[in-house]
């Protein structure tokens, strides 16, 4: 049923007459390129279910705020800042302030920032980071995001496959591949994969590559344990500790994210494992300090202050029919880390 008075939204009103979004928030602004019999009807509706008029979603529609909000999973892992660097500075050329959230990989807390900004006034809304694997995970999110947009708002997102708007898609898939095929083109055949939860399509994405290099070179899925922990330092370590008590004799560890790989450099010194004459460690992202640590991480370049940069530079725009997508590109950057494993070297 939808909800009554002030919190009957735009897309209730909608669903209960029948039409679109788009087409309920013209029929309430007065706006062409509806009939007067279906503009009447959407009225009639609105009355009905006690719909009030979002103020904020009118002075979008006239682009007279200046506030961007950005949702990020973790404010303090650098990929997340890289990218807010590229959000701050586009929106800095264009006079615009940028709002930063963290929501912890938590949908609920999501959701609950999404409402908060646009209940602000905020002229466009930017989420980055992984998306969940179930959709019903981000379903109301998405009719928020929907409705927000179809009354004159804006939205763009890093990462998510499952929101139906603007997307900058990092190359997740072919990252995965690029650290696989890396360490099994150096000889490794005994490797393992420490990645973050399984509920996150990125994790989902990354794994779905390294299995795809791993089956080009006559390795089964089975022969390739995952071990899932937090997408965070302190996961890397605890996947680090599980792979070298569960599958001794490891030669490569391919971290699905460099602050993980940070974690599993952390726990490799603290046990005497020497990298990369005993172990390989690859991570993905190519964060600022990766090219710093000893030794140097081998990694995939993904580029991130410049998916920040295009993620807002997309929101920007006037809307499309149907919601654009931008591929990111990635580069394999060898470092220090990996090696062939004993007994390949010459």
């Amino acid at each position: 049923m939808p909800r009554s008075g002030a919190s009957t939204r735009l897309i209730d009103v909608a669903e209960r007459a029948g039409v679109s979004i788009a087409t309920a928030s013209r029929s309430l602004r007065g706006q062409d390129g509806v009939s007067e019999a279906v503009a009447a009807h959407v009225r009639q509706v609105a009355t009905d279910l006690g719909y009030v008029v979002n103020v904020h979603a009118r002075t979008l529609a006239g682009g007279s705020t200046s506030i961007v909000g950005l949702i990020v999973h973790e404010i303090g892992d650098p990929y997340f800042s890289e990218i807010a660097s590229g959000v701050v500075h586009l929106a800095t050329a264009r006079g615009l302030t940028v709002q930063i959230c963290h929501s912890g990989r938590d949908p609920l807390t999501e959701l609950s920032q999404i409402r908060t900004l646009l209940a602000h006034g905020t002229q466009a809304v930017l989420i980055a980071g992984s998306g969940y694997v179930d959709p019903n995970l981000q379903a109301e999110a998405d009719r928020e995001l929907r409705a927000f947009q179809a009354a004159g708002g804006r939205a763009a997102v890093i990462g998510r496959h499952f929101l139906r708007t603007d997307a900058v898609l990092p190359a997740n898939v072919a990252a995965g591949d690029a650290i696989a095929e890396h360490v099994l083109s150096l000889g490794h055949r005994r490797i393992a994969v420490a990645a973050g939860a399984p509920m996150l399509t990125t994790v989902e994405d990354r794994v779905a590559g390294v299995r795809t290099a791993c089956a080009r070179h006559g390795l089964a899925p089975e022969d390739v344990p995952v071990v899932h922990s937090a997408f965070t330092r302190d996961g890397g370590r605890e996947a680090a500790e599980q792979i070298l008590d569960e599958h001794p004799g490891t030669t490569a560890v391919l971290a699905l994210n460099d602050v993980m790989a940070i974690g599993v450099l952390s726990t490799l010194r603290a046990r005497g494992v020497s990298v990369p004459a005993d172990v390989s460690v690859v991570g993905i992202d190519d964060i600022a300090v990766a090219a710093d640590l000893a030794p140097g991480l081998t990694t995939v370049r993904l580029h991130m202050t410049q998916l920040g940069e295009l993620a807002l530079a997309m929101a920007l725009k006037p809307p499309s029919s149907r919601p654009r997508r931008r591929s990111s590109g990635h580069e394999l950057v060898v470092r220090d880390s990996t090696a062939p494993p004993p007994g390949h070297r010459g």
